[in-house]
């Protein structure tokens, strides 16, 4: 796979007339920090990394002129200052970000109908249906690129192919801001050199113990029998690398948006000793939470905490509910509940975590129940809701969390990708 920098690109620079590349995987550029140097043009070119200003906090994005220094995202932002000193650190803003990617997939949603989104900043396309009307894989990339640069000022890198692995293999290939195209024939020509690491679910264990048997490239797994891969890492596991090794990949372009999970997160400046501080942050991402769900029109059945103490050991806890909720005060409820059970009360604590799965439409759960015991609770947190809408996020809050003592540390943002409503934890290759 290409590096993160771009200093493995290849592109298709001239015309290319074949139809079998149907699949288009389209990946916005350093997609964060191209949104904040819209408002920044005099930063275009320089090292710029997303993120709060803060020891205790993690780069959330980077451009590809930080990237070459080694700067990556969720990378520590003191190790990143370290090797890029020289960096422009800019707050991010994700308001912004989910402004631009509904303005660029709407563009996709002009393509085809067949649009399965990977998140904020990304996306599958199938193109068979659009070939006759906007012409060739090739073109109905060029031009899909040539439009999102000049509506937005923002750039995108797009591979196709016949399956989704090989077009995500080579988005990232063409990256940055280039196009690649590879022909159904070519398609083991261009994954037996790459190295195993590219492989889909090859991460550093799996890559490891394949080296260690000899196995350095795709090529070298695909020639492999398949019941030596499934010796070294399993059946299913083995079963898949087999497959993709050699091209296969039946998944299809699917349109449903659902939701993962919906979720934040929060390191603090200083380590944390207080449980009372806990709880009060605890209470505060649940209203987040809450918050993102209903705007969403989402319920969850399932609140997980996520608790990272000193020594960096993370915890997660999860409580699952017999109705579906959406609501702070339940969230709130269940996730301080799974806290007092970890028996951390007294431990030092980096960061706590609050995230809602099981996710379902809201008002279908809502007509399945036939009362709703938080009747009076739901009314005034829309209530809050419509006041913040109007007023500003940080117009109306929960007393309790008014009560922050001078001495007790800030709370730093961590907001990841796995954050952001559409790209929950799964989804992505």
């Amino acid at each position: 796979m290409s590096k993160q920098d771009g200093s493995g690109r290849q592109v298709t620079a001239a015309p290319s007339d074949d139809v079998t590349a149907t699949i288009l995987h389209v990946d916005m550029d350093a997609f964060f920090a191209s949104v904040e140097l819209l408002d920044h043009p005099e930063l275009v070119g320089r090292p710029v990394v997303i993120g709060h200003r803060s020891d205790r906090s993690v780069v959330t994005a980077a451009t590809y002129e930080a990237r070459r220094y080694g700067v990556n995202s969720a990378m520590p932002m003191a190790v990143a200052l370290r090797r890029c000193p020289q960096a422009v650190v800019l707050e991010p803003h994700f308001e912004k970000y989910q402004h631009w990617s509904g303005v660029v997939m709407s563009m996709f949603d002009d393509v085809t109908p067949l649009v399965e989104r990977l998140g904020i900043d990304e996306a599958f396309l199938d193109v068979r249906g659009s070939l006759r009307l906007l012409g060739t894989p090739w073109q109905i990339a060029t031009e899909l690129r040539r439009r999102v640069h000049a509506e937005t000022g923002l750039r995108c890198s797009v591979g196709a192919a016949s399956t989704k692995f090989v077009a995500k293999l080579a988005s990232s290939t063409a990256k940055p801001d280039g196009v690649l195209v590879v022909p159904h024939d070519e398609t083991l020509a261009f994954l037996h050199p790459r190295p195993i690491s590219a492989l889909w679910g090859v991460g550093g264990k799996t890559e490891e113990q394949l080296t260690k048997l000899g196995l350095h490239t795709i090529g070298d797994v695909a020639e492999a029998p398949l019941d030596f891969l499934v010796r070294a890492v399993g059946r299913a596991g083995g079963a898949k690398l087999h497959d993709l090794a050699w091209g296969r990949d039946p998944r299809s372009v699917t349109t449903g948006t659902d939701e993962k999970s919906v979720g934040n997160e929060m390191t603090f400046s200083r380590d944390v000793t207080d449980p009372e501080v806990v709880r009060r942050e605890l209470l505060r991402l649940s209203d987040k939470v809450a918050g993102r769900l209903r705007h969403a029109g989402l319920a969850g059945r399932t609140v997980v905490l996520k608790l990272r103490t000193a020594d960096f050991v993370t915890i997660t806890r999860s409580r699952t509910l017999a109705e579906p909720t959406d609501l702070a005060r339940r969230i709130a409820d269940e996730v301080r509940a799974a806290y007092e059970a970890t028996g951390k009360q007294h431990e030092r604590v980096r960061l706590v975590g609050v995230r809602v799965e099981q996710l379902a439409p809201a008002a279908q759960e809502a007509s399945v129940a036939l009362w709703d015991d938080d009747a009076d609770w739901r009314g005034t947190e829309t209530t809050i809701d419509a006041l913040r809408a109007r007023f500003g996020a940080g117009s109306v809050t929960t007393a309790s969390l008014l009560r922050r003592r001078d001495d007790e540390p800030a709370p730093v943002p961590r907001s990841t990708p796995d954050e952001r409503p559409g790209r929950p934890g799964g989804g992505r290759l």
